[in-house]
């Protein structure tokens, strides 16, 4: 599968260990080949070429850590609606200021999203 033909992954990255348990998800989701990553911060910068990307027309998913949902307000500015999106609270993952993310806790909620997403894909 060309990268091309692959969704978008867009996290929050900020300072809690919420956060960073979103940005380790679209990370594995990029490694793992589920997903390409791209940056959001440049998307609420308003970097032209970043944000042509996600208006691109393929399909998105935004991770954000807490309802907030600073992902995918960047998105909206832009008028670009996520196929998927995930506010990582929902799935009690803890918002906790400069405390690092659980890697266990949150490699489970990406096996949920992963399994949730494939679904969807199947019906």
């Amino acid at each position: 599968m060309k990268k091309s033909d692959l969704p978008i992954v867009y996290s929050c990255s900020g300072c809690s260990s919420a956060a960073q348990s979103a940005n380790m998800i679209a990370i594995k989701m990029d490694r793992e080949k589920l997903a390409e990553m791209s940056c959001i911060a440049g998307v609420g910068g308003d970097v032209k070429p970043l944000v042509r990307t996600a208006k691109s027309g393929r399909d998105i998913i935004a991770i954000d850590g807490c309802p907030l949902s600073c992902c995918k307000a960047s998105l909206a500015r832009h008028d670009v609606k996520p196929k998927y999106h995930f506010d990582l609270s929902k799935f009690n993952i803890p918002k906790k200021p400069g405390v690092d993310p659980d890697p266990e806790l949150s490699m489970k909620v990406y096996e949920e999203l992963v399994e949730h997403i494939y679904q969807h894909e199947k019906v």
